[in-house]
């Protein structure tokens, strides 16, 4: 697809980037506006290889060869045609993906792998920018009402489909805007909050109602839904924190990662209120960086959001510390499509040092670490933290150079243990091992009660969510219908070895 000798004439240029010193004074996005000239050439890149394993390292199965063939051939209504049928959502994972489908490319063999995410960033916003996202209105409604509880990427899916199906679909949102965690976890630095308005107010358009400051199971009857709706989706997020169990875990100055970052996309919306997702006041009241010695405690996609608004509030120093080793690849400077480690040979999702837009603005990165206490001061109030190194010896773990750092703000990205339990408990639904709710094929135990996303999978990729608020919606179709013709993820023909990749 694309030119065929294009892998060998054009580099890899994706986003290009804001200067560090200019955008960590604000909360614009990092990255700058999309050149279309730039975005034909990196389509270009796609070589016509035969078995296009991109398919299968995307989630939703998108038909990466044939829209970058479209953009090469300046097609562009139509390469927005091809994504949109696999992606409700393209500004979203075009923005905040970690791009599997790239892991996956057949170029990122050995050269830099087709920039997708790029050029998917680039259809869905020349999509909107020529008036080519318009409302998708059924011409015939069925009379069956679906509610979904959650609007976060797998509800917003889940609704988008079963409105496309002709159900009247109602989204229930516990926060004051719709979004979940693209409202209010992912910081705007990295997703503008207006490109999700912006989508919901097409969705709108569309015939869906959204109900905000609706947390059902306090303030809306879960019975109430199951009365008056034909089906229920519960597509809420994985939002119970793992939290660190250690001597001095009740300090003042220790928190969750996501109500730092969800405080903050508060401030620069306007909202003068700190509350938290619930809509009630934050226990712990507002949380700033600005001049302490700030700890992130873990080293996924949150944490490294953590830095990122850490920056921006001018903390005094910025830690990260990660309980893994360092990965021996370093995408700076050992690129994972030049040299791959053994563990996740290619097509796999790769085992490498990943720097962020976030570290690139500064923060001291430390590996193999165990926090071993936090350390007070007269007053409770939390003043540092005692870590120490661990390494393998003989294929023994030992821990050496124990050591107190300094320590005002400690947030705790550790990951999510399940969602809340409230809803799945009024509803008697199952849960199973790590409670999330038992749905192997998204129906729970209540025949009209289906779960997407991070509620029956666990916290993932927003990516993952969208392709689980897809898959839910054909169940419940076919549920209220007896058959759908809601479209379906094509099944894909490479081994299932690396089906979840």
């Amino acid at each position: 697809m694309g030119k065929p000798t294009g892998f060998l004439e054009f580099q890899r240029e994706a986003a290009a980037k804001r200067n560090v010193d200019e955008r960590r004074l604000d909360y614009n996005e990092v990255e700058l506006p999309v050149d279309e000239n730039n975005t034909q050439k990196q389509a270009a890149r796609c070589m016509d290889c035969g078995v296009p394993f991109c398919h299968n390292g995307c989630p939703l199965g998108n038909i990466i060869p044939e829209f970058n063939d479209a953009v090469y051939e300046e097609n562009w209504e139509y390469a927005y045609q091809i994504l949109s049928s696999t992606n409700n959502f393209p500004e979203f994972t075009g923005r905040i993906c970690p791009a599997p489908c790239e892991s996956s490319c057949v170029l990122g063999i050995n050269k830099p792998p087709v920039a997708i995410e790029y050029i998917e960033k680039s259809i869905i916003e020349k999509a909107y920018a020529n008036g080519w996202v318009k409302p998708n209105v059924p011409k015939k409604r069925t009379g069956k009402k679906v509610a979904v509880v959650g609007s976060g990427p797998a509800g917003l899916a889940a609704a988008s489909q079963l409105n496309k199906a002709g159900h009247l679909v109602t989204v229930f949102e516990r926060a004051d805007e719709v979004g979940g965690l693209l409202r209010y976890g992912i910081p705007d630095f990295k997703l503008d909050k207006s490109v999700v308005r912006r989508r919901v107010e097409v969705m709108k358009a569309e015939g869906i109602e959204f109900i905000t400051n609706a947390n059902v199971g306090v303030n809306v009857k879960a019975s109430d839904l199951v009365r008056d709706f034909d089906a229920i989706v519960l597509a809420g997020g994985s939002t119970v924190p793992r939290m660190i169990e250690i001597k001095g875990k009740e300090l003042k100055g220790i928190y969750p990662a996501m109500e730092f970052l969800s405080q903050q996309n508060k401030r620069v919306s306007g909202i003068e209120r700190v509350n938290d997702h619930r809509g009630s006041a934050y226990q712990n009241g507002e949380l700033l960086a600005t001049g302490k010695n700030v700890v992130v405690i873990g080293g996924g996609d949150t944490g490294s959001d953590c830095v990122g608004t850490s920056n921006r509030h001018k903390a005094k120093s910025i830690t990260q510390v990660e309980v893994m080793p360092e990965p021996e690849l370093d995408d700076k400077k050992q690129p994972f499509y030049q040299v791959r480690s053994e563990a996740t040979p290619w097509p796999m999702w790769p085992l490498t040092k990943r720097t962020s837009t976030s570290h690139e603005e500064g923060c001291e990165r430390l590996f193999s670490i165990n926090v071993k206490e936090f350390i007070g001061d007269e007053n409770g109030n939390l003043k540092g933290i005692l870590i120490s190194e661990s390494a393998m010896f003989n294929g023994t773990k030992v821990e050496m150079n124990e050591r107190e750092i300094p320590c005002e703000l400690a947030l705790i990205a550790a990951g999510f243990l399940h969602p809340q339990q409230d809803i799945l408990s009024q509803l008697e639904i199952e849960v199973d091992e790590r409670k999330n709710a038992k749905a192997p094929n998204y129906q729970t135990s209540n025949p009209k009660i289906f779960a997407a996303g991070d509620m029956r999978r666990g916290q993932s990729l927003v990516v993952w969510a969208i392709s689980e608020g897809r898959e839910c919606a054909r169940k419940v179709d076919e549920y209220l219908m007896g058959e759908t013709l809601l479209e379906a993820k094509a099944v894909s023909m490479i081994s299932p070895a690396y089906a979840e990749a």
